[in-house]
Order: C-alpha cells, then structure tokens, then sequence
C-alpha cells in the first residue's frame, strides 16, 4: 500500500462526528465538492493545538473564497475528544472535526504514524489534502513533504 497519488479517489471510510452513533462516509461527504482534508497526530497535542488547526481558523475565509465546501480536521482519537476540541476553539460553522476512531482513513492512506507508545499507540502522520469531486488534487505529508508547514492552511492556500 503506498500513501494517494494525485487523481486516486478518496477512499470510502467511515469517521464519526461528536458521537460514536455520528458516523460520516467520507466518500460521500467528499462527492460533487472541493473538500480539504487536515490530519493531525491527536488532539490537544501542542503543535496540533497552536500551530496547526489555528492556521486553518486564520486562514478560513481565504479559504471559502475559493469555493472549498468543506474544511475537516482528522485524528486518531474518539469523536468525543474531537468534539471537545473543536468546542475549545472556534470551529463550529467553520471545520468539521472528525475522529478516525477504527483507523480506517488512516490505514488507506497508509500513514499511520509509530509513536512508540507516546500518545496511546498509532496514530495519523501530519498531512493535508484537496478533494475535487471524490479525487486528490494535492496531498502532502510533514514527514516526507517538507515538515509541517506543507500542511497547514498557507500552503494549502497557495495550491487551491
């Protein structure tokens, strides 16, 4: 398995929303829409926290002026986590925060980060990702695309 290459279709995964009885089929929110896609390794983590999901909240209306439908946070956590938050921060109308809970999106794109038992086992490498209309048009990963700053909300910017 190797992580998407631009034109693959986003795979059909199911992530949950605030409840573990919220489930999302990614491939259908993603249908007929320009969709960005954020993974961090866990919530309330310090970069994911300061630097990360901030930079999407500071760049979203840049970011809506270019016709994205959708801005979704993902992570290896439960969707009760997610949830929490995405309610410490002003997200809410703004980026969905979706929780990866069974690793499904994680597997697919085969970016499950070893974390060597410091956040509770596996989680999700940092990466970004366009979706037009079910397909990648960009996807980059901090550990092998240059660092982090290619998946925060700048770079995703530039590229839309």
């Amino acid at each position: 398995m190797a992580p998407p290459q631009i034109g693959d279709s986003i795979p059909d995964v199911t992530l949950y929303e605030n409840t573990p009885n919220e489930a999302i089929s990614l491939k259908e929110l993603c249908a007929g829409k320009k969709v960005i896609i954020f993974g961090v390794p866990g919530a309330f983590t310090p970069t994911c926290s300061k630097d990360h999901l901030p930079s999407f909240l500071a760049q979203y209306d840049a970011i809506k002026l270019k016709e994205v439908a959708e801005i979704i946070c993902v992570s290896v956590n439960d969707p009760f986590v997610m949830a929490a938050w995405g309610e410490s921060y002003p997200t809410t109308g703004k980026i969905r925060m979706l929780a990866d809970t069974n690793m499904e999106l994680t597997r697919a794109l085969d970016i499950v980060l070893d974390t060597g038992g410091k956040l509770s086992g596996p989680r999700c490498e940092r990466f970004a990702a366009i979706i037009v209309d079910g397909k990648f048009t960009y996807f980059k990963r901090a550990i092998s695309d240059g660092g982090n700053s290619c998946t925060y909300a700048p770079d995703i910017l530039s590229s839309l």
